[in-house]
């Protein structure tokens, strides 16, 4: 399999050294500029992480040893990297943290080495990917198309081969929308599965979780490994019980991948049948999380100064909305979710996981979907018929694991299962039931540095 693991893996085997991959992977980063994946590189801090690398004694060295890894333009803060959530505002003032989050210190502590920042879109507002002030990212499969949002830099950088792995960030799709878009592989863990510390800049109210884009079930796993905070699992029993749910809204090509994976889990030994698609459960939560972006972006510009004629206009257009949402509307959005959340497990009572389409078609073209529209209401509706139910998952703080089965008009097509809270590792050995079952992908570009 080529992946983080098995770079790691020829690194640990002396067949390429970490300084190699190193180059290897900045060079890929500046061949494939075009994409607009990485936003900042520090090339300094590349080459001396990777020589530090080279000589770790192997009995320090961590699974994902001398792996180049990008951080999310948002999010947790890596030290030395000034991220700016894709916003000119913020990129123009070029901080730099003194300390990584607790999250992407523990990445690096599996031997990861952090070297530059991936796109987002203004804030992480759209589920595409265009940044305030500087070029689109493209999806590598087809760069007239997006690699989707708001982890859409990272998902290029690895489905490009740039990295093999990368952070990513899902408050309403995040991560799993980019993973269907350009074929990987990506897990929005449960709630307080893993770590926001030490700021909680990125909590949006619970949420938001952030974790990685890969090319593989195992890379992903050893990921959560790395950084999981303690919480009572949840087990399979011994012949899984998989509810596949169709809404009507996704095309052809979407419901059919999910009905091939429901196929492969059928043939991997588990009960599948077939549900209603938690549609309503769906739209509900997309507006939970429509009012807690808007109130948590306007707190943001106000504590950090940016006047709305510094933003893009659908982003002033939802700090307005957030300004004007009265406290009273506020409680009433966080015991909606609290309800909401209850609602959702009872999903869980029959059925051990649910599989469903990400998305409702293929990629769009890249600006389709960016912030130059001033209503929050069609901006939000076009995003929510993109990614159906996307936000479920976030609102009642459930796992939900994307991940590629087959291919569509040259184009990836992904999958998701969403499983009850504590079930994120659960639904991992469901997602290896998948890949192991699923078409193999041909990716645009091989993995910087692995060796043929």
């Amino acid at each position: 399999m080529t992946d983080a693991t098995a770079l790691a893996a020829s690194i640990m085997a002396r067949q390429i050294s970490a300084s190699e991959v190193m180059e290897a992977s900045l060079s890929a980063c500046h061949a494939q500029a075009d994409l607009g994946a990485v936003v900042f590189l520090d090339e300094d801090m590349a080459r001396a992480g990777a020589r530090a690398a080279d000589v770790l004694p192997p009995d320090q060295r961590g699974p994902f040893h001398g792996v180049p890894f990008l951080v999310k333009d948002l999010g947790g803060s890596a030290k030395g990297l000034p991220a700016a959530a894709g916003s000119a505002a913020i990129r123009a003032r070029g901080r730099k943290p003194d300390r990584d989050s607790h999250l992407l210190g523990d990445l690096r502590q599996t031997g990861l080495i952090s070297f530059g920042l991936t796109a987002t879109p203004p804030f992480g507002l759209s589920l595409t990917c265009e940044p305030d002030g500087i070029a689109a990212t493209s999806n590598p499969w087809n760069p007239a198309l997006t690699p989707g949002g708001s982890s859409g830099g990272a998902a290029a950088a690895v489905a490009g081969g740039i990295v093999a792995i990368a952070h990513a960030t899902d408050a309403a799709g995040s991560i799993r929308v980019p993973a269907a878009c350009c074929g990987l592989t990506g897990l929005k863990p449960s709630r307080g599965a893993v770590p926001g510390g030490p700021d909680f800049a990125n909590h949006l109210m619970g949420i938001a979780s952030e974790l990685v884009l890969a090319r593989s079930v195992r890379d992903v796993t050893t990921a959560l490994g790395a950084v999981v905070q303690p919480m009572a699992p949840v087990h399979l029993p011994e012949r899984p019980r998989v509810a596949v749910a169709l809404p009507d809204r996704c095309e052809a090509a979407q419901s059919k991948a999910a009905k091939d994976a429901a196929d492969a889990l059928r043939d991997a030994g588990c009960e599948v049948r077939a549900i209603r698609s938690p549609d309503g459960l769906g739209v509900e939560a997309h507006e939970i999380a429509r009012t807690i972006l808007a109130v948590s972006l306007a707190e943001w510009l106000t504590a950090l100064g940016i006047s709305d004629d510094q933003v893009p206009p659908l982003a002033a257009a939802m700090a307005a909305e957030g300004r004007a949402t009265p406290a009273t509307v506020l409680f009433a959005a966080v015991r909606q979710l609290a309800r909401l959340t209850h609602r959702s497990c009872q999903l869980f009572s029959s059925a051990d996981a649910i599989l469903m389409p990400v998305l409702s078609s293929a990629p769009p073209i890249v600006g389709t979907l960016d912030l130059s529209g001033a209503s929050p209401d069609e901006h939000m509706a076009r995003l929510e018929a993109f990614a159906p139910n996307a936000a479920l998952a976030n609102v009642a703080g459930l796992p939900a694991l994307a991940l590629p089965f087959g291919m569509a008009n040259g184009l990836p097509v992904g999958v998701q299962l969403i499983g009850p809270p504590g079930a994120d590792f659960a639904l991992l050995k469901l997602g290896k039931l998948i890949e192991t079952r699923a078409p193999e992908l041909s990716f645009p570009s091989p993995i910087a540095g692995l060796p043929a």
